[in-house]
């Protein structure tokens, strides 16, 4: 399970939207926590109003400083400004998690730039290939994003190894935090096909059908075995067999089931792989503020 949390941070209130979740699966997990600032090239010295952070004093005590109201004094948290100025800031994180040897990445899909591709982009596409999870939080204007208190943990699956990937991390989580999984196994309809898949529902619309139909009665048994896997390791579990759009029915679902964090697999290259290669969890990150944890498959 993790028990090293590393944490980039820019100094902006967008970046520290993480923190709430980083504190509270710290403590869960017993986990340390390092804090991590980089020094961008040719940064300006101001973005959307802030200070930038540019030089390794103002960040050393920056980072001091969101240790001292952040964390609880049980939490052993480390520090680290990367003072040599880089213009590559994902490929930094990524060179960060491996030499502190982290095993969970936890950052917000919005930083100081509000670049959006930050989520599937640069920095957590780099993380997750580097074959390290990572967890984001999308920022809200409204307020703090909600910390993981009491809800399921959802996991979407499709039948490939690449989604089951999910599976330990999410028994242990559960375990570690006291609570349930919830297996979410979802088969597209006619009309949600994508893809390669799609010239076959152009083409073949009966034949198409009759195969949906069939792989829905196969996910029937599917998410049997999997929810009998979970709970013959003592994981409290349930499942349920939905068919239509993955991003639609995730938020849906995580929604209904009052679910605090969403566990996906990524970089499935089997199975119905149109319908879910490349575009599901950025989509599910644009329509909830729920954290989203990825697991490297």
């Amino acid at each position: 399970m993790f028990k090293r949390l590393i944490i980039p941070l820019d100094g902006s209130r967008l970046s520290e939207a993480i923190l709430p979740t980083a504190a509270h699966l710290a403590q869960k997990l017993q986990a340390g926590v390092t804090l991590v600032h980089v020094i961008e090239r040719n940064a300006p010295k101001q973005v959307h109003g802030e200070p930038h952070l540019s030089e390794a004093a103002e960040a050393e005590t920056y980072l001091e400083g969101v240790r001292a109201r952040c964390f609880p004094p049980e939490v052993p948290v480390e520090m680290h400004v990367h003072t040599t100025a880089i213009a590559d800031v994902a490929r930094s994180i990524v060179d960060h998690a491996h030499e502190f040897e982290s095993d969970l990445v936890m950052m917000c899909t919005h930083g100081r730039s509000g670049i959006k591709n930050l989520l599937f982009g640069s920095i957590a596409q780099q993380v997750v290939a580097s074959g390290v999870p990572v967890l984001l939080v999308r920022p809200q204007e409204s307020g703090p994003v909600p910390v993981p208190q009491e809800g399921a943990f959802l996991v979407p699956l499709d039948g490939t190894e690449i989604r089951e990937a999910a599976l330990p991390a999410a028994a242990s989580l559960a375990r570690a935090c006291g609570r349930s999984v919830q297996l979410l196994v979802i088969v597209p309809t006619l009309d949600t096909l994508t893809g390669a898949e799609t010239t076959s529902r152009i083409l073949l619309p009966a034949t198409t059908q009759e195969m949906l139909d069939i792989a829905h009665e196969d996910a029937g048994k599917y998410a049997n075995e999997m929810l009998a896997r979970l709970r013959a390791e003592g994981t409290p579990a349930t499942a349920h067999v939905r068919r239509g759009d993955a991003t639609k029915l995730i938020t849906k679902e995580a929604q209904s089931a009052g679910a605090d964090l969403i566990i996906m697999g990524t970089s499935a290259r089997a199975g119905l792989d149109a319908f879910w290669s490349g575009s599901v969890a950025p989509r599910v990150s644009r329509h909830t503020h729920l954290p989203i944890l990825l697991i490297p498959g």
